[in-house]
């Protein structure tokens, strides 16, 4: 990516399921986050790995102990030895952060049982509206009481998700909101990314950033936060992404002249929409969602999308409605789509006349505080 411009942000972003090694972050990022929360990261990657391999248990703590290790089996260990480096720590000092200007709403269904994002926003102290269908509207209703829910006033369409996300739209319109936040209803939290570590957000209100930075300019037509388990926190990546798809916590500016259509990848066909209209869309790593892995929750859309030739269906319908830069490949023994950014590169920021950036960023990061994970990255409660 060296022929990227200089004054285009940052690198675009991998399509879902690429390895992200693109997170390359050319200098213009850092005169665009002025006045935005801290953002630094090193590269803590190893320089090199190797496999050893022993005989006996005997051999193989002879070897631990020679090199200052405790005797036990372990699956990995740094020569010259390093403290362990945390994956994550779950809390936040707490803060004082505004409100987020625009509504927030949750699409859900079949998973009045197991409400992550409705959790996650309730924890916060965040409102939201909750999206149902009718008739899944009193078992929502028992399980967050304090939710204020919006009842659809339709049911099982067989369009996926695709009906409830214009219902949304169009009450964010009435409203009269300039922007909409639109998640998914799978999202177990929000983390912090700084120094390194990814903080879970208790006291913080990840989407007032989000909103300040894409109000800055005249032309982001969608922004949103990436998932928590695309940014390697040991890389080192750009606080934000010009210019590429936006998935499953997503915020909208409402007077786009487009609306949700098909069945599959909406996102991404929406994110492309606004963008050959030369718009540009910003994706967020300062601020991530901790978005659980398709398929692997009961509920929402999966039977209806998923099952059977669901991942080559999705991959032709987008090929088909942007047949000039979408191919089908096959990687991870399933189809998928992939899509060439590049034509996008000349969209630029533009700054809205009378815009005040301040000076510097926020000096002063929250405090990373928590509870040393497992392997997998969890902490006890």
């Amino acid at each position: 990516m060296a022929d990227e411009p200089k004054d285009n942000g940052v690198t675009p972003q991998p399509e879902d399921g690429e390895q992200l090694d693109l997170f390359n972050a050319p200098a213009a990022w850092s005169e665009k986050w002025e006045g935005m929360p801290d953002f630094n990261l090193k590269n803590l990657k190893p320089y090199d790995t190797i496999n050893v391999q022993f005989r006996s248990a005997k051999d193989m703590r002879a070897f631990l102990v020679m090199l200052g290790e405790a005797p036990a089996r372990v699956k990995s260990i740094w020569y010259p030895k390093l403290e362990y480096l945390k994956q994550s720590v779950r809390n936040a000092a707490p803060t004082v952060v505004p409100a987020n200007r625009y509504p927030i709403y949750v699409i859900s269904k079949g998973r009045w049982q197991t409400p992550l994002t409705a959790r996650a926003l309730l924890k916060l102290g965040i409102p939201f509206y909750l999206v149902v269908e009718p008739q899944e509207r009193d078992q929502y209703a028992a399980a967050l009481a304090t939710v204020q829910i919006l009842a659809l006033p339709f049911s099982n369409l067989g369009q996926g998700s695709i009906p409830a996300r214009n219902f949304v739209w169009e009450h964010a319109l009435s409203s009269g909101a300039e922007r909409h936040w639109i998640l998914d209803d799978n999202i177990d939290g929000f983390y912090r990314l700084n120094n390194n570590l990814k903080a879970k957000v208790i006291s913080e209100n990840p989407f007032t950033f989000a909103e300040d930075f894409s109000d800055r300019y005249l032309n982001v037509a969608i922004s949103g936060l990436n998932y928590e388990f695309f940014a390697d926190r040991r890389s080192i990546h750009p606080p934000f992404v010009l210019n590429t798809r936006v998935y499953s916590c997503i915020l909208i500016r409402n007077d786009l002249p487009y609306r949700w259509r098909g069945r599959y990848n909406e996102d991404t066909d929406l994110c492309l929409r606004a963008l050959k209209d030369g718009h540009c869309t910003i994706l967020f790593n300062a601020f991530l969602a901790k978005k659980m892995p398709t398929m692997t929750m009961k509920g929402g859309n999966t039977e209806e999308l998923y099952d059977g030739d669901g991942r080559l269906l999705m991959a032709q319908s987008l090929q088909e409605q942007h047949p000039d830069i979408v191919t089908i490949t096959r990687k991870w023994n399933r189809w998928q789509h992939q899509v060439d950014y590049r034509p996008f590169r000349r969209n630029k920021l533009i700054l809205k006349p009378g815009a005040i950036v301040p000076n510097e960023t926020e000096a002063n990061a929250p405090e990373l505080t928590g509870e040393e994970p497992d392997a997998q990255g969890n902490t006890k409660p």
